[in-house]
């Protein structure tokens, strides 16, 4: 199943980080937003079904229709790539948006299903880590495919390749998918919630009795909307605030994925123990610092800039995966078995809700013609704020425990 998860994030991000470059490169970043949005939206409308469908099945059958679903959102990519059709590719984006949506509640409710409570937080460190690095290839072989001179028949070759190279992992990924084993299903009676996002609200309100599941559920929120925007903003950061080639541009994003997969291996040993949540306060204070850093990189001389600029980002993303990979192992542990697949569609609602809002800020800022690092002085300032609600909060009570 990793195996499988990690050529579907590879294809994923390879082509979300050509499209996102491509629409920068074509003078129409608006388009950042719009994919974003068409993404992120299947997760907050399809939580509760994929939810239900991850409880009621084997997740095998689930990861297999997931991985055949990819395989049509990938050859509407390829054609929208290849001609630069940008209807082709939301569509390919948005049914894209829907596999993804169906398939993380399988992977995430298997991890607990297979180890012990205890060895949780470690098996998420190490599915972070090799999520990362799917992440990490995707998105570097993006830049550097689109920096690819040259043509055939009047189309150039970096278009033909990115429409190849999403094909053939797609289809890698389907042969893959079959050798998942299978597992019987965990609540094989659950009633299907035909209110969709209204049976996830609810979900979400239930959780209020359990504080501190809620708490992380809003924290996880909320690191996925900076994650988000952040990932945006380095885009235009790169290309168009210090016109860094493509290539460059991607490898900024992975200096700051390397400290995400750190970040989230650390996380075993910093949060260890009942009172694991004292330090999300702390870590969040280190990614507001990062985020403010990258405001002064401007005045920074060209070539010292570049490395600062990759230190921060790192720094950032160690901190970044420290403060989630606790938060998405407790989402993960905490509710019981036959409520595990209902809880964590609904944390990824509320995730992707926070993606899906990272879409309108970046147009914002882009109609308010902010540059790009002073945007993240913007998000430091929000994380700032973020980081004293955690430290009022989490501490309150043994009820935690």
């Amino acid at each position: 199943m990793a195996a499988t998860y990690f050529v579907g994030v590879f294809n994923d991000n390879f082509f979300k980080q050509t499209a996102l470059i491509m629409a920068i490169a074509l003078n129409r970043p608006h388009l950042q937003g719009y994919a974003v949005f068409i993404f992120t939206l299947p997760f907050i409308l399809f939580a509760a079904p994929a939810g239900w469908f991850a409880d009621r099945f084997p997740k095998r059958s689930i990861v297999i229709i997931a991985k055949l679903l990819e395989l049509v959102a990938m050859i509407f990519g390829a054609f929208g790539v290849y001609y630069v059709n940008w209807t082709l590719i939301l569509v390919m984006l948005g049914i894209e948006g829907i596999q993804a949506a169906v398939f993380s509640p399988a992977l995430n409710g298997a991890i607990p299903e297979l180890y012990p409570a205890e060895y949780v937080l470690k098996a998420n460190a190490i599915i972070r880590m090799i999520s990362t690095m799917a992440i990490l290839a995707g998105i570097a072989a993006a830049g550097f495919v689109l920096d690819v001179p040259g043509s055939i028949g009047g189309v150039p070759l970096n278009r033909i390749m990115v429409a190849a190279v999403v094909i053939c992992i797609s289809a890698v990924g389907v042969v893959m998918s079959f050798a998942v084993p299978k597992f019987p299903a965990a609540s094989p009676r659950a009633p299907l919630p035909w209110k969709g996002p209204i049976d996830t609200i609810k979900t979400l309100l239930g959780i209020r009795g359990d504080l501190l599941l809620a708490v992380s559920i809003i924290a996880n929120a909320f690191f996925w909307y900076i994650a988000s925007l952040g990932a945006l903003v380095v885009n235009q950061l790169g290309l168009s605030e210090f016109a860094l080639s493509a290539s460059a541009t991607s490898s900024l994003v992975v200096a700051e994925l390397l400290g995400i997969a750190v970040g989230g291996l650390v996380s075993t040993r910093l949060v260890a123990g009942e009172r694991w949540y004292r330090t999300l306060p702390l870590i969040c204070i280190l990614m507001a610092l990062c985020m403010v850093s990258i405001a002064a990189m401007p005045y920074v001389p060209g070539l010292v800039r570049g490395v600062c600029l990759a230190g921060i980002l790192f720094a950032m993303g160690a901190g970044g995966g420290a403060f989630m990979i606790p938060l998405e192992s407790f989402i993960q542990v905490r509710p019981a078995a036959d409520r595990k697949g209902a809880t964590i569609a609904a944390s990824n609602f509320a995730a992707f809700t926070g993606i899906l809002l990272s879409g309108p800020t970046i147009n914002l800022f882009n109609l308010l013609a902010i540059p790009p690092s002073k945007c993240f002085l913007i998000m430091g300032l929000m994380a700032i704020i973020a980081a004293a609600w955690l430290f009022l909060v989490l501490p309150r009570g043994k009820m935690y425990d």
